[in-house]
């Protein structure tokens, strides 16, 4: 069984890690992904995936990229199951980075 996952795209907002129970450090991200066909009006579409990054991943990815950025992420899907404030049950889809590669940033683009 495989479960990996690989993206490129535009970080939509700076990181900003913080620090959970027994000392973990977490981020989130969402990654703005343009798709590599065009809707029926001829536009390529976004869609913005959101991204959780651990420990020694997070606290590269908050030091060296920022809002704007390309960037790559490997890692693997999750699926979280969890009950809302009436009780219905929800669930919600994440990627678990593994990696995270600095592409570009926006003032490079722009040369």
């Amino acid at each position: 069984m495989l479960n990996q996952v690989v993206l490129v795209g535009r970080l939509t907002d700076d990181l900003q890690v913080t620090t959970v129970e027994n000392g973990k450090k977490v981020t989130s991200l969402i990654l703005a992904v343009q798709r590599t066909f065009k809707n029926s009006d001829g536009i390529y579409e976004t869609d913005f995936i959101r991204c959780t990054l651990w420990n020694a991943v997070a606290s590269n990815a908050s030091e060296y990229c920022k809002k704007g950025d390309v960037v790559g992420i490997k890692g693997r899907l999750q699926v979280n199951t969890y009950e809302d404030k009436d009780g219905n049950k929800k669930t919600s889809t994440e990627v678990i980075a593994e990696k995270v590669t600095f592409l570009s940033n926006k003032k490079d683009d722009e040369k």
